[in-house]
């Protein structure tokens, strides 16, 4: 079965160079001091942005209206897909600190069009030398350490990965020199951009925390205040960092004056005076900096409805719990006439999938992981097997041996599932030679460990609290515990679509485990369900993760499916609180490939305050 290539027509604003604030145009752009403008609200306004753009020429779509403007600049004066998506990205960790940045990792997919492949860099984060399976035991107690204190510690950094994801993209793909694909985030980071909402929530969520660090309340909570709506937020700090990685590459993280700076902090978090907080040091030293290198990989690959999807495969669950809750529904009719039915099979999947994703996926360095046979047809069908038009399984679901074809339909009693941070940013990218990035990445938490690095203007990350940080059970130790130099298992799932080897979608999201869930309900919305794209990223959502529960939106909540649902014997609740005071699942960024040779870029209309999608020549 085929996907219509559907033809689209959007309105979108016309985009005017210069796409990103210059020095002339900012008040008192001179060197600033401080992180915010003196003044109080000032009455700024951020620029206006898209959900949905259509045209030629290259596409963008992220969270944030400044980093897609920044990916568009690049495309304008030449760039690829790749230029564009670092690019992005750059900005992103301007504008969305709390979510990405040079602090954290992640994993970058990327079609190339001249030969028709698809490629990955996995740049997740590592564990330093020193970290053992019981790093995150309390000794006095034998128990783990409570989970706040691991997230707000230096324990809790893992050696970064963006920056080397970066330099390999660029160095291998792209056409710019990290110098001139970092130069709109640098630009943007000196003299500024406007506070809107969203910032401030997300802020205020993390204010208790940033208080306990000097150097993040001095950059974050300017003159001991919330950044205030419709003021300027500057970080000079890293745009004085991102200037030292153009002039002298990224080994000034990772094994120059940056990398030092980032395991001072590490070791001695800083700590502000009179708090009582209990904030642990961590195991990083300057050698791990040196020792970290991405991994180019094959991606994950599965077929559905005639389509070919790709993905992250693991230390990233991601690809293959995706690709096999789609193999799972393969198995089954799903289409818009019976919405329930189509509904309830895509959570009984994603509730098997977690299943077999949380026994088995972990860093393939260091456990077995069946990636092969978790994709196999045969596997999914077995799998399938457990799913009943009536009724609804139990959870924790049980996993089954994807190596001992014949076992998925036994029933039993699994784990349950651990926690996963929500936060985390995605991108996507394209160029007018066809070029495409799917691009996710993170520091983890929102607002990451909560550490600035002093004077350098970024959050580092809390990723290895994605480790379990015991045991799945006294007979099954589990693929995901903490060891040195190994990566956590992440649910990132930057996913490009292939039909007849074109380019037909790129989409991923944020949103710790629930990206996952968000990047199979927006396939089954557009490939059985037929919604076009711009509708398969609003609809409501609802994720099912081997639980008990199913998290769900408000929207959904006060549907009819829901009662429908209900009366199969499904529950739910509302999602957590995640990124804003509203409950919400994921953020996703999207492209479409259309009949016509334009693409359409989606960003969330509503989502995190809506992103931005955009196009360089709309309507082309």
């Amino acid at each position: 079965m085929h996907v219509r290539r559907t033809v689209v027509a959007a309105s979108v604003a016309v985009i005017t160079l210069p796409l990103l604030l210059s020095a002339a145009a900012q008040p008192g752009a001179g060197t600033p001091t401080r992180a915010m403008s003196a003044a109080p609200a000032s009455g700024l306004k951020p620029p206006a942005k898209e959900s949905v753009a259509t045209g030629s020429g290259g596409a963008v779509s992220s969270v944030n209206v400044y980093a897609t403007r920044a990916g568009i600049e690049v495309l304008r004066h030449g760039g690829n897909a790749v230029d564009a998506a670092v690019a992005t990205a750059a900005a992103l960790g301007v504008v969305e600190p709390y979510s990405a940045g040079i602090g954290g990792g992640g994993y970058f997919t990327y079609y190339h069009a001249r030969t028709g492949k698809i490629s990955t860099i996995d740049g997740r984060e590592t564990a330093p030398a020193r970290m053992k399976p019981d790093s995150f035991t309390d000794p006095s107690t034998g128990k783990p350490i409570p989970f706040p204190e691991a997230v707000n510690s230096g324990l809790s950094v893992g050696v970064p990965g963006t920056p080397a994801t970066w330099r390999k993209a660029l160095h291998d793909w792209g056409t710019m020199s990290p110098a001139k694909a970092l130069r709109p985030a640098t630009r943007l980071a000196q003299h500024g951009f406007v506070v809107n909402d969203e910032f401030r929530a997300q802020t205020a969520l993390n204010e208790k925390r940033f208080r306990n660090i000097s150097s993040t309340a001095k950059l974050f909570l300017p003159n001991g205040e919330l950044p205030v709506v419709g003021s300027r937020f500057r970080n000079p700090d890293l745009a004085r960092t991102y200037r030292q990685l153009a002039r002298e590459g990224m080994n000034a993280l990772y094994r120059g004056e940056i990398g030092r700076d980032v395991v001072r902090a590490v070791q001695h978090p800083p700590v502000t005076p009179g708090s009582d907080a209990k904030i642990r040091p961590g195991l990083m030293t300057a050698g791990d900096l040196a020792k970290y290198t991405t991994l180019r990989q094959q991606p994950t690959h599965t077929t559905y409805r005639g389509l070919d999807v790709y993905s992250m495969a693991p230390s990233s669950s991601g690809g293959t719990t995706v690709g096999e809750a789609l193999n799972i529904l393969e198995n089954f009719h799903l289409s818009a006439a019976d919405k329930v039915q189509a509904l309830h099979h895509y959570l009984e999947a994603g509730r098997i999938a977690f299943a077999d994703r949380n026994r088995w996926v972990g860093d393939p360095a260091f456990s077995d992981v069946p990636t092969e046979q978790l994709l196999a047809k045969k596997f999914a069908k077995d799998r399938a097997c457990l799913i009943s038009p009536t009724t609804t399984l139990t959870s924790p679901v049980a996993p089954a041996d994807p190596r001992r074809p014949g076992d998925g339909c036994a029933q039993g009693t699994g784990t349950k599932e651990r926690y996963e941070g929500p936060s985390t940013t995605h991108l996507v990218t394209s160029d007018r030679w066809g070029n495409v990035v799917s691009y996710t990445l993170t520091i983890e938490q929102t607002g990451g460990s909560a550490i600035t690095v002093p004077g350098r203007g970024f959050l580092l990350n809390n990723e290895l609290t994605d480790f379990d940080f015991t045991p799945l059970s006294e007979d099954v130790p589990g693929p995901n515990l903490p060891g040195p130099g190994k990566r956590p298992r992440s649910s990132m799932s930057p996913t490009i679509v292939l039909q007849d080897g074109r380019p037909l979608l790129a989409l991923g999201s944020p949103g710790g485990a629930t990206i996952i869930t968000t990047v199979l309900q927006t396939l089954v919305n557009r490939v059985d369900l037929g919604m076009t794209l711009p509708e398969a990223v609003a609809a409501p959502r609802i994720s099912q993760r081997n639980r008990a529960d199913t998290d769900a939106e408000p929207a959904f909540l006060q549907s009819p499916e829901r009662t429908a649902l209900e009366r199969l014997g499904q529950h739910f609740v509302e999602a957590p609180k995640a990124f804003t005071p509203s409950p919400e699942i994921g953020a996703a960024a999207a492209l479409e490939f259309l009949a016509d040779g334009r693409t359409q870029a989606v960003a969330e209309p509503k989502r995190r305050g809506g992103g931005s999608a955009m196009v360089v020549h709309p309507n082309g």
